[in-house]
C-alpha cells in the first residue's frame, strides 16, 4: 500500500548507483520528536535526585601554580566544582546549594548547624545528599550528623580532597564525581553517613584523618565499606549502620539566634603534665576530655584532680587505634560518685562532640556513660 506521507528523493543522478533517503512529512517529524522527548523525559524523571551542599575545603581551593599543594585558599563555588567533573546527566538529577565556603578549620557551631539544617531540609525531596567538606575536620562533622539526624535509608555522602583544584593530578574532581555516583547508587542505601575519598567508601561515623598530606589520608579500621572502580560502587557487606549509635534530637529554635552547645575542652596528656590544668578547665568549661597516654593511663596526681571535679570527664586516648575500657578508669573514694567516663574507641575530638550532645540534653553522668558504652566499649 502506497504511503502518501513519505517522499523519496535520489541523492545521486545515476539510478543504478543511487542511494535513497526517506523523508517524513512535517507532521511525522513533529510526532517523532514529541515521542522521543517523552521517552527522554521519562528516563530523566526516573533518575535519582541528588542534592549537593557546598561548604568549602581544599576541594574548593586554588593555589598560585600547579605544583602548589600547601598555602592555598578556598576560592571555588559548588557550581564551579561541578563544571570540572564528568557528565552525570545519565546518572542522576542534580541540585546544589552553597551553605558556606570556608576552610574546615573555621567550621564552628553556627556552620555545623547550618549543615545540619541543609541536610534536614533536603531529606524529603531527594534520593541522596552529598556534602563537600575540608578533610581536617570532616570526621567531626560526619560524626555529628550521624549522631543527630535520623535520615532512614537515604545515603548521605561527605567528600573532600587533599590537593587544591589547581594542582597537578588534583583529586577533588574524581572524588566529587565518585561521591555523586555513590549517593545515587541504590546499594548505598541504609549504610548511614558515608565518605568518598581516594577511591574508597568509608563509614563517616568511624573515619579518622591519620595523615596530614597524603592522598591516602584516612584510616577506617572499623569502617572501610568498599571501593569505587571504573564507574562502579563495590560494597563488601550488606547495608548496616553503626551499632548502638545514639540519636540526639535537636530543636534548632533552641540554638537560635546564637548557636551554642555546652563547652567541652580537650587536654592532651604528656610526660610531666600539670595537674592544675584540670582545675583550670573545670572552672571554665562544662565538660572535659583527656587524651590519655595509653588506654586511660594518667599520673596519679592528675587522676586525683579529675575525681575531685563535679563536671563529667571523658578518658580518651592519644593513640590512633585501641580503646579505653571502664576497668582502666580511676576509682573514687567509696562515698563519692564517679564523674569519669571511658571513651572506648572514640577519639578525643569525637568524644568531645558526644559529651556536648549529652550535656545539651542534660544527661546525668550515668546516662552519658551509657551513651558512650552503647557502641564504643567505654
Amino acid at each position: 500500500m502506497v504511503n502518501d506521507n513519505l517522499e523519496i528523493k535520489t541523492i545521486c543522478p545515476d539510478a543504478e548507483k543511487s542511494l535513497f533517503t526517506i523523508e517524513s512529512t512535517e507532521s511525522d517529524i513533529q510526532r517523532e520528536t514529541e515521542a522521543f522527548a517523552a521517552v527522554t523525559s521519562d528516563q530523566h524523571n526516573t533518575l535519582p535526585r541528588i542534592k549537593i551542599l557546598g561548604t568549602g575545603g581544599t576541594i574548593a581551593s586554588k593555589g598560585a601554580d600547579s605544583s602548589q599543594t600547601a598555602g592555598y585558599h578556598v576560592d571555588l563555588s559548588i557550581q564551579e566544582l561541578l563544571e570540572s567533573i564528568p557528565d552525570i546527566s545519565g546518572v542522576c538529577q542534580i541540585e546544589y546549594e552553597q551553605l558556606c565556603n570556608v576552610d574546615s578549620k573555621d567550621i564552628n557551631e553556627e556552620i555545623l548547624l547550618r549543615i545540619y539544617k541543609g541536610i534536614s531540609d533536603s531529606l524529603q525531596s531527594f534520593d541522596g545528599i552529598v556534602i563537600t567538606h575540608g578533610t581536617d575536620t570532616l570526621a567531626e562533622t560526619a560524626f555529628f550528623i550521624e549522631s543527630t539526624i535520623d535520615f532512614g535509608d537515604l545515603p548521605v555522602v561527605f567528600v573532600g580532597s587533599m590537593r587544591p583544584s589547581t594542582s597537578v593530578s588534583a583529586d577533588g574532581p574524581m572524588n566529587l564525581y565518585q561521591a555523586i555516583c555513590i549517593a545515587a547508587d541504590s546499594k548505598s542505601r541504609g549504610r548511614g553517613v558515608l565518605v568518598s575519598l581516594n577511591d574508597q567508601v568509608s563509614a563517616g561515623y568511624y573515619i579518622t584523618k591519620t595523615n596530614a598530606n597524603s592522598l591516602d589520608s584516612f584510616n577506617v579500621r572499623q569502617g572501610y565499606l568498599g571501593n569505587f572502580f571504573n564507574n562502579e560502587v563495590h560494597y563488601y557487606y550488606p547495608p548496616v549502620k553503626p551499632l548502638g549509635c545514639h540519636k540526639f534530637k535537636l530543636r534548632l529554635e533552641e540554638y537560635m539566634p546564637t548557636p551554642r552547645f555546652p563547652e567541652v575542652c580537650i587536654i592532651y596528656a604528656h610526660q610531666s603534665v600539670d595537674p592544675e590544668l584540670v582545675d583550670l578547665v573545670a572552672k571554665r568549661y562544662k565538660g572535659l576530655v583527656i587524651a590519655t597516654m595509653g588506654a586511660g593511663s594518667l599520673p596519679k596526681a592528675v587522676n586525683e584532680r579529675c575525681l575531685a571535679q563535679t563536671i563529667p570527664i571523658v578518658y580518651s586516648k592519644r593513640s590512633m587505634d585501641g580503646m579505653v575500657p571502664n576497668v582502666n578508669l580511676p576509682h573514687p573514694l567509696e562515698e563519692k560518685t564517679s564523674n569519669v567516663i571511658a571513651s572506648g574507641y572514640l577519639s578525643p575530638e569525637k568524644s568531645r562532640i558526644l559529651l556536648q550532645l549529652c550535656l545539651t540534653k542534660s544527661y546525668t553522668i550515668q546516662e552519658a556513660r551509657n551513651v558512650f558504652y552503647g557502641v564504643y566499649g567505654g
